[in-house]
């Protein structure tokens, strides 16, 4: 009879997929209204004109225009102009 089960750190750690963050939509880039334009946790990068962040942080245009990332005062910025 075995005295230790077997195999128990191994089941229980599963492989998880990644979350797909990061920019959908790169600066100089046409959009539409409502397509995402960086998918974030937290708000390393903020929202300017035009553009709304949801409840987890996702920057959404509220526009059709152009992506324009920008530094302002230190903290990165994206727009749709």
């Amino acid at each position: 009879m075995a005295k230790k089960k077997a195999g128990g750190s191994l089941t229980q750690h599963r492989n998880r997929p990644g979350a797909r963050l990061g920019i959908k939509i790169g600066g100089g880039q046409k959009i539409k209204t409502g397509q995402i334009i960086v998918r974030q946790r937290g708000t390393r990068i903020k929202a300017g004109r035009s553009v709304k962040a949801g409840r987890d942080n996702t920057l959404f245009a509220l526009k059709n225009g152009t992506v324009i990332f920008k530094k302002y005062r230190g903290s990165q910025t994206v727009m749709v102009k």
